[in-house]
């Protein structure tokens, strides 16, 4: 099927837009910034693999995917639907609804996520990578109910549902050179926007870019930089020690980190399985609100109750309840007892809440693409995209800026009506297309045009 100007909107030069975004418009001439973003000289962990590298494109189709409810059974749960941007991409309710009942553990937040040296992932680390990671909520009965099993469809569904779509045809063709939808191809777009998320205007990056952390940070209350000092010096010197499983500055979670000693489990019983947590980045929202409750099973509901847990881990820990808590939890066969003053847990809490940053609650790129109704455009023709050079040998050179690494097709016609195929171009990366006309009858009108990929 051709399109001169739209296929539900999809797409050609007399197309008209204004230049501001539009809830359920989306601009593949002009993709946002993932690729290229500027982080702190200071960060330094990253968990991308050689084989996904962040790209503007994969990312873009990533934001589509994960805010696409399109994407469970029912078409009523997105992945964005339990990680919510304005929350810290977490979830607020303890246990999140999904297509067939609630999840059994918390909703952890996803802000920086590349930034650490653990690659696995989940609450149990049992996934190897963050791209096998993403597809599993997809596959959960539970949650999103492509599982294959209790009557569920099975992901080779969800694959055709996709295919059939016109929108994925193309984003999928601008990603990866053609339309093919596969769970690879989905798993990495999705891991690419995950780990584009990043938030680094915090307070604490203010201080930190003209100081060490062990230094005071000059934009720091007396409170703050007595509670970092806190975060980062071990109990023997005076400290929580929180650092030693919370590594500054990407406060990422240690790798070889046990069970912090919270065992709940959201379906009754204990869990000593969860060994992990995320970045302790926008612990809560830039205003204070909560961005939801901590730990796996969301026991704790404040900051304070959090310092509470550690400063003295409950004596339900014993080695024949809890043979998994993390060893620096039990100092010399004794659980923690940090014997915190209440000033000493109200610095804590202080410095915790620098960790906040602000842009990435409201930025465009990580936003809901769709309208309220689900539904999506794509602008893969700018209106006013073309231009022309006329050449003194009695040609000109046709140009229109369009969206990368798709095929169009450059039609000519002599009356506006009868059009007919000159040849099939594909845009550059840069999404250039180029192409020298004749400009002598009975060629007088050219325009470029688009067709859907097949499925």
């Amino acid at each position: 099927m051709k399109h001169a100007s739209a296929l539900k909107v999809l797409f050609g030069l007399s197309f008209a837009i204004c230049a501001q975004a539009q809830d359920g418009v989306l601009d593949l001439t002009t993709l946002h910034n993932y690729a290229n973003q500027s982080r702190p000289l200071y960060i330094t962990r990253d968990n991308t693999p050689g084989n996904n590298a962040i790209t503007d494109a994969g990312a873009t189709l990533g934001r589509v995917l994960f805010h696409d409810k399109r994407l469970s059974r029912d078409n009523t749960v997105s992945c964005a639907s339990c990680h919510q941007q304005s929350h810290a991409f977490a979830d607020t309710p303890v246990a999140s609804t999904g297509v067939d009942g609630t999840t059994s553990r918390h909703s952890m937040r996803l802000i920086n996520a590349r930034f650490g040296n653990e690659p696995r992932f989940f609450w149990d680390e049992r996934v190897t990578s963050l791209e096998n990671q993403t597809t599993q909520p997809v596959r959960n009965h539970v949650e999103m109910g492509f599982s294959g099993s209790s009557g569920d469809p099975a992901f080779a569904d969800l694959v055709a549902k996709l295919s059939a779509i016109p929108e994925y045809r193309v984003l999928f063709a601008m990603t990866f050179g053609n339309a093919t939808v596969s769970e690879v191809r989905i798993q990495r777009s999705l891991a690419q926007f995950v780990r584009s998320i990043q938030s680094f205007d915090s307070k604490y990056d203010t201080g930190r870019k003209n100081a060490n952390d062990n230094q005071n940070f000059a934009n720091f209350t007396t409170a703050e930089n007595a509670g970092k000092q806190l975060f980062l010096n071990p109990p023997p010197q005076g400290g929580a020690g929180c650092a030693a499983c919370h590594v500054p500055p990407e406060f990422s979670i240690d790798p070889n980190s046990r069970n912090n000693g919270v065992i709940g489990s959201l379906s009754g019983g204990i869990d000593t399985t969860n060994t992990r947590s995320p970045s302790l980045r926008d612990l809560v929202g830039p205003g204070g609100q909560s961005n939801g409750a901590f730990m796996h099973d969301g026991s704790l509901a404040t900051l304070a109750d959090v310092i509470n847990h550690y400063n003295l881990i409950p004596a339900t820990n014993t080695t024949t309840t809890n043979a998994n808590l993390d060893p620096r939890l039990r100092p010399g066969g004794n659980l923690q007892n940090l014997r915190l003053s209440q000033t000493q847990k109200d610095n804590l809490v202080a410095f915790m809440r620098t960790l906040t940053g602000t842009s990435v609650y409201t930025e465009e790129k990580w936003s809901n693409p769709f309208n309220a109704q689900n539904e999506l455009e794509l602008i893969i023709l700018p209106e006013n995209a073309s231009t022309i050079t006329k050449n003194a040998n009695g040609t000109a050179t046709l140009r229109c800026q369009s969206a990368a690494n798709l095929s169009y097709q450059l039609e000519s016609s002599t009356d506006l009506e009868h059009w007919s195929t000159v040849g099939t171009m594909t845009a550059n990366a840069a999404g250039l297309i180029e192409r020298t006309v004749n400009i002598v009858p009975p060629a007088a009108f050219y325009r470029f045009t688009y067709t859907v990929p097949s499925s």
